[in-house]
């Protein structure tokens, strides 16, 4: 059963949010506290509140991809008959313009493209992926090894998947978790490109997640994850308690960090803008939806 929180303000750790305050602490400001630029600032608050909902083709490929994987998962559980792939292919594009037809992408709103196709930027990277994964060999696995199990599953649970960490709030929501003889295994999807230490923090993160909803051993618990271009990879980690307890210390110092950008930690309040500076990594200013506000349009 996992656990319900009632709210709090007092910020939470995540592998994103951590990552972006590491990158620029502007970028931070603009991103997780928008809200206080519409006292601070009304005017600039209409901006950024744009700005933040910009997405991006590979955000995209990716957004629209872990919703097939989902809707074909709970499929699973229904049924392990074989997928129509000329069907499939129907639902995929149909699925991918739902999906993208009403999203602002920062590559038009930035004049590097005049407009999104989906079939054209977006679909074929789904397909491959989508292609790759059934490919694979783990949807067979699946059907081989889990099925059985397949009540217990958890899809994309609801919410941001909130947790503690050694105390801390934290928020690490796995894609797909189900038990296969006395495990707990894990599958995070990725449509870009490898990145052992990010992801392998994620990994962490999703362990620690379980061993804190599940009380299950953290050894008893595999997490993976699953490259789906340009072809099919795996990769997964071993985890023990002393590496939950070693990494429940790492985020204890990595929120006191960010707590030190607070006006109010227990409100979640920030300090003034001024004191979030922008990065001198002049090139992590290319991919951030803010750069028009930094005069690094």
């Amino acid at each position: 059963m996992i656990r319900k929180f009632e709210f709090t303000p007092i910020l939470g750790w995540s592998v994103s949010r951590w990552e972006t305050f590491s990158a620029c602490r502007r970028q931070y400001y603009y991103q997780y506290y928008t809200k206080f630029e519409a006292s601070r600032d009304r005017e600039n608050f209409l901006t950024v509140k744009a700005l933040k909902d910009l997405t991006s083709i590979p955000l995209e490929i990716g957004n629209v991809t872990h919703k097939i994987i989902e809707i074909l998962l709970k499929r699973m559980q229904k049924t392990t008959k074989p997928i129509d792939m000329r069907r499939f292919d129907d639902f995929v594009f149909e699925k991918t313009k739902q999906i993208v037809e009403s999203k602002n992408f920062s590559e038009v709103y930035y004049e590097e493209l005049e407009t999104i196709d989906p079939e054209v930027q977006i679909l074929p990277k789904v397909s491959e992926a989508l292609k790759n994964l059934l490919g694979g060999g783990r949807i067979e696995w699946l059907a081989d090894k889990a099925v059985e199990s397949k009540d217990q599953w958890i899809i994309d649970p609801e919410g941001y998947g909130e947790c503690r960490i050694g105390g801390q709030k934290a928020y690490c929501k796995v894609d797909f978790m189900f038990p296969v003889g006395g495990e707990l295994h894990i599958l995070d999807w990725k449509t870009g490109k490898k990145d052992d230490k990010k992801h392998g923090r994620q990994l962490r993160g999703y362990v620690t997640w379980a061993y804190f909803h599940f009380d299950v051993p953290a050894e008893k618990i595999v997490p993976t994850v699953a490259y789906l271009m340009p072809e099919y990879k795996e990769r997964s980690i071993k985890v023990n308690e002393f590496d939950v307890e070693a990494f429940a210390e790492q985020i204890r110092e990595e929120t006191e960090e960010m707590y030190d950008y607070c006006e109010d930690i227990l409100q979640n309040t920030p300090l003034a803008k001024s004191e979030f500076p922008m990065t001198e990594n002049l090139k992590l200013c290319s991919f951030c939806n803010f750069r028009e506000l930094c005069g690094r349009r």
